[in-house]
């Protein structure tokens, strides 16, 4: 029976400190700890025989790729379909300022977590309808191991969908910068091996 390996990793820290944000496709770059945590993705995937490196087309993910690929002399592939959520209107705005602002839509957004979309945004049930499309696709092709390097809300949704699990409790699924999950595929069927592996802790950030 055909076996296949997926490794998942979300990209380095993009420096935003404690303040949360919501960053959906904003173009941030990783910062300095960042590019460190994809040098420990770099090292930890070093004796990994990748057949391929897939990304999106946002920076952080970009160069979490590239760093990774500088061992495997591999040229990335870029899938713009694996870009991060959508945020609309609250693009890099802070947690608090939309919820002192917009309390009723920052509360419709928690209790319907699944399918509440930002105004000029994307709920993550939208997110999965671009994004499930084009995991199944390279899970299909004709590669031993592949490394997508996705976002948070990408990896969360790709993450439920083989797992079964419903997108209402996507947030259950830790994907902490930097993290590694590992999925084998074994003919049509999906076994999670690792679940957020926080790489980024052997990093120190002083």
């Amino acid at each position: 029976m055909d076996k296949k390996f997926i490794y998942l990793v979300r990209h380095g820290d993009i420096g935003l400190g404690r303040d949360k944000r919501y960053i959906g496709q904003a173009d941030l770059p990783l910062s300095a700890h960042g590019k460190m945590q994809a040098t420990v993705l770099k090292d930890f995937l070093g004796q990994v025989p990748l057949d391929n490196i897939y990304c999106s087309d946002l920076k952080r993910s970009r160069q979490t790729a590239d760093i990774i690929a500088s061992h495997h002399h591999i040229v990335p592939t870029v899938r713009e379909e694996l870009r991060e959520l959508n945020m609309g209107v609250w693009e890099d705005k802070l947690f608090s300022e939309i919820r002192a602002k917009f309390p009723q839509e920052f509360k419709a957004r928690g209790e319907n977590i699944a399918n509440y979309s930002p105004p000029e945004g994307e709920s993550f049930a939208d997110c999965a309808k671009r994004v499930i499309p084009v995991f199944e696709s390279l899970a299909q092709v004709d590669e031993t191991t592949i490394l997508i390097v996705g976002h948070a809300g990408v990896n969360r949704v790709i993450l439920c969908s083989i797992l079964g699990i419903p997108l209402d409790n996507l947030f259950r699924l830790e994907q902490s910068y930097g993290c590694l999950n590992l999925i084998c595929k074994v003919g049509s069927k999906y076994q999670l091996k690792y679940l957020g592996l926080p790489l980024a802790t052997m990093v120190r950030q002083d």
